[in-house]
């Protein structure tokens, strides 16, 4: 198996591909984790305080938030890469092992995170779509001849996917085998008709179709045990790869955890055909450009400026030349002298329009397509007025001198992530030595996944754990240790997610609703009147809410500490008073068979309420009224 490993390993390290795919996947990895922190920093009172507005434990974690939203935001602009994407990964190892989030808010997809911002760590996302790439340019004059994309080993697409989505497709299609609504192609089906996991759309049209459920099921079952095995193969990565991308996009559009199925979705750029990516380049860029600017190539300032407009010239679109060297052989600027275009950046168009100063910039904004709003409201009156006053103060006070080209560095740019380190230092002069290491560390995580699966996808489920003897108790406590380690650091943990053990004798759920001063009463903004947990209290306070409070088997302590929380934190976002206010207990019961039901979502919704108690503040601690086994009712 070494051998194999590493002969493949060596083979892919000398493949080189475009880095626009990994370019695209940390810009979606920072999407998905920016809109993640703003989440947290809306529901932090519910999430980190012990009683919501009242017990606050963290006052300080709202800027903490604060910060990692910036680091976010350089990740999503690949600004100081490395810098971005570490502190980004040591902020979810807090977040995640250091706070209530993993233990009674589970996003489903933290783990996930943490794999992937441990994989980022090594991946090249400084290459493309990124102001680093930028960083690089404006560290050289600018230069009219077009720089060739940069390229990637092909390794840094393969090993998150083989580990991210491979082997956790793998484990969960294991735990899956031992659920009896998955073994009869019922998987996709049961969470989308339960109320508590549904999102705002109906899909009932698609559930009440018993083949199709069926097929979608099995369909999921087939794919995630051959994904591994398959998806390497040329010709079978686009069906993996429109089979995935669909999967999840379902996920995120039929359930309310729609953070896992975004998170999960986003590898899929990984698998898109690295040709797509030169004919979609091809076909966007303009083989004319549509507007001509000159630019003082003496200028430091003028080289910056047209490095920072061509970078962002998705379209090519733009043509930059030397004032110096092009303005007399062009017909519509033979009229003014050198000294003057050297004292603004003109501009040509396809209809021998000249432009020059600030209307230059408006022009370019237009012909760049994508940045005409800019544009538009710079001709805005007042607004053009004080960019033209501001040109001016810029332009007439800028340095020129006559220099060589090193004059016009300014900063020079260094390499420095591990990925450079890695693969280009280290791997291409000891490509053998490199593709040996990488392939040592190969093994090591199948070993820690192996560990996972093994453990909990077939000893649990089969009842093993409990035999204990002379060898197995020491097995499982170093099996458990490894697994604690591997978990919290690369996020490999059990994906048994939406099984047997979750779903059966899963027939009540609860919502809440509270009397306001007139004596009406209102549903608390949490869960309606269909059974349905409404946005935005989707992701891990659905998880809290769904998992945790409301189980099959319902624990009263759990279930009065999470009825706590949600009446202080919605009681202080609607303005109520507290010690006024009485809130109310319902219970309805549902149905989660194993076996397929015409309109068994609707029959859920339509499930009448029962009034169970109630719960009422009284100088910040609440007394509840409620019964002493809600699991007999």
């Amino acid at each position: 198996m070494y051998k194999f490993i590493y002969a493949l390993s060596l083979k892919l390290l000398n493949q080189q591909v475009p880095a626009t795919g990994i370019g695209l996947f940390r810009i979606l990895y920072g999407i998905i984790t920016l809109q993640e922190i703003l989440f947290l920093y809306y529901f932090r009172h519910l999430i980190f305080d012990p009683i919501p507005f009242i017990d606050v434990e963290f006052p300080m974690l709202g800027l903490f938030l604060i910060f990692w939203a910036v680091i976010a935001c350089c990740v999503i602009t690949g600004y100081r890469y490395q810098f971005a994407v570490t502190c980004n990964y040591i902020f979810w190892l807090v977040f995640v092992n250091f706070t209530s989030m993993q233990r009674d808010f589970d996003g489903g997809f933290d783990l996930f995170m943490i794999s992937a911002g441990c994989f980022l760590l090594f991946m090249p996302g400084d290459k493309a779509l990124s102001f680093d790439h930028l960083r690089k340019k404006l560290s050289v004059p600018y230069t009219r001849e077009r720089l060739p994309a940069a390229t990637v080993s092909i390794l840094s697409y393969y090993l998150p996917v083989f580990f991210c989505l491979g082997l956790l497709y793998l484990d969960s299609s294991v735990h899956k085998m031992f659920a009896g609504h998955w073994r009869n192609g019922l998987g996709a089906w049961l969470p989308s008709t339960q109320p508590y996991y549904v999102s705002a759309l109906d899909m009932s049209f698609f559930l009440n179709n018993e083949f199709l459920q069926k097929t979608i099921g099995y369909t999921i079952l087939t794919f995630q045990f051959t994904f591994l095995f398959l998806f390497w193969h040329k010709k079978l990565r686009l069906i993996y790869l429109f089979i995935g991308a669909g999967l999840h996009l379902g996920i995120t559009l039929s359930l309310n955890i729609y953070p896992f199925g975004l998170g999960m979705l986003i590898f899929y750029s990984l698998l898109i055909p690295h040709e797509w990516w030169q004919a979609l380049r091809q076909h966007c860029t303009s083989t004319q450009p549509s507007l001509t600017v000159f630019y003082d190539q003496q200028c430091p300032l003028c080289n910056r400026a047209v490095t920072i407009l061509n970078h962002f010239d998705l379209l090519k679109r733009i043509d930059f030349r030397s004032a110096q060297e092009f303005s007399a052989s062009h017909a519509a600027l033979k009229h003014l002298s050198l000294h003057t275009l050297l004292t603004d950046l003109y501009a040509v168009d396809q209809h021998q329009q000249v432009y020059a100063g600030v209307d230059t910039y408006i022009q370019i904004g237009f012909h760049m397509i994508y940045t005409s709003p800019v544009s538009v409201l710079l001709k805005l009156p007042g607004i053009y007025s004080l960019a033209k006053n501001k040109y001016r103060a810029i332009a007439d006070n800028r340095q020129r001198t006559l220099c060589t080209e090193t004059c016009l560095v300014t900063t020079p740019y260094k390499e420095n992530s591990l990925y450079h380190y890695l693969f280009e230092n280290f791997a291409t002069h000891k490509p053998k030595n490199f593709a040996r290491k990488v392939s040592k560390i190969i093994i090591a995580l199948l070993i820690l996944q192996l560990n996972s699966t093994v453990h909990y996808g077939i000893i649990y489920r089969l009842g093993l754990k409990n035999q204990h003897n002379a060898l197995t108790i020491p097995l499982s406590q170093a099996s458990n240790a490894l697994l604690s380690i591997s978990q919290t650091f690369l996020g490999i943990a059990p994906h048994a997610l939406y099984l047997h053990d979750h779903f059966t004798g899963y027939d009540r759920i609860l919502a809440i609703t509270y009397t306001d001063a007139s004596g009406k009463e209102n549903w608390l903004p949490f869960v309606n009147e269909q059974g349905r947990l409404l946005a935005p209290n989707w992701g891990r306070v659905h998880s809290m809410w769904a998992n945790i409070a409301v189980t099959p088997t319902i624990d009263n302590t759990r279930l009065h500490k999470f009825i706590m929380k949600v009446t202080a934190f919605w009681g202080q976002q609607l303005g109520l008073n507290l010690n006024t206010t009485v809130f109310h207990i319902h219970l309805k019961k549902i149905s989660a068979p194993n076996y397929w039901v015409y309109d068994q979502l609707h029959k859920n919704f339509s499930s009448p309420w029962l009034t169970i108690g109630e719960a009422q503040w009284h100088d910040n601690k609440i007394i509840y009224h409620l019964p002493n086994d809600i699991n007999s009712l």
